[in-house]
């Protein structure tokens, strides 16, 4: 990431409330062609959320706490506050002097700008203004919301435009937030219904939305440089597993999350 930071534009898409298990069975039945093709392998990584809810887990993202690798550790992770003790910090990690990762890449020379999508990233009081505060431009629109059947479009929208009018010599670290996956996300099954509400079925099809439009959000995040992406989910979300509906909760559909990371070369195609 030493490497990486400075040479490369960055981009952070978490997916609010991807389940693992249906990210990885879509991608296994050919249902996400455009992701696919850049997740490394063509699958998803099986990791752990460090929280179980938005705001809890992007606080740790925004820390430098990526999901950890399903598996025993220690992982070095790819970015970390200088912390005495720290086991999970490597030669390879990119080390910051500040209180999170959004400041220690504006003081490398980052425009830091946040695409905000679920309540918490509204900006309509206190507790919606932590997170996008954190970011030296922020947006949030209620076509980003997660009432929206067009919210990821709207939110591409947005980036584009952000990215259009930056300096060609400014490093660009972009955050999406993409609401879509959260519930309600039933209009996005044809044929489902409000009464019947959201179900596993919903939130893939929520997922198959992302896939078809996000050809778009990497197409401009490497429109002036190449640009190292992480894509990944920050907590899944439960549909009845043993009992349990929706996250704040401690069940494997909660804190098992796909992620992915890898570098898209300037000019990449949608």
């Amino acid at each position: 990431m030493n490497e990486i930071v400075g040479s490369h534009d960055l981009l952070l898409v978490t997916l609010d409330t991807l389940r693992h298990d249906v990210a990885a069975e879509l991608a296994a039945a050919g249902r996400l062609p455009n992701l696919v093709r850049h997740l490394p392998g063509g699958v998803w990584e099986k990791r752990h959320a460090p929280g179980s809810f938005t705001y809890a887990s992007h606080q740790a993202i925004f820390a430098g706490f990526l999901p950890t690798p399903a598996a025993p550790g220690p992982h070095p992770r790819l970015f970390a506050a200088r912390f005495a003790g720290s086991e999970t910090t490597a030669e390879r990690t990119f080390v910051f002097d500040a209180p999170d990762l959004v400041s220690g890449l504006a003081d490398a020379g980052y425009h830091t700008v946040c695409v905000g999508g679920v309540g918490f990233f509204n900006r309509q009081g206190p507790l919606g203004s932590v997170l996008p505060g954190m970011f030296r431009e922020s947006h949030w629109e209620p076509e980003f919301g997660v009432t929206s059947p067009t919210s990821f479009e709207e939110q591409i929208a947005r980036a584009e435009q952000v990215v259009a009018e930056l300096p060609a010599d400014q490093r660009l670290f972009l955050f999406v937030n993409v609401s879509a996956l959260h519930q309600p996300n039933w209009f996005h099954l044809p044929g489902a219904t409000r009464e019947a509400g959201d179900s596993r079925a919903t939130h893939a099809a929520a997922l198959e939305y992302v896939d078809r439009h996000i050809g778009r959000l990497f197409a401009a995040a490497s429109s002036r440089r190449p640009c190292f992406a992480i894509v990944c989910s920050d907590h899944g979300t439960a549909y009845g597993d043993d009992g349990y509906t929706g996250h704040r909760l401690g069940h494997e559909a909660v804190w098992t999350v796909p992620y992915a990371h890898f570098t898209l070369e300037q000019g990449a195609t949608r």
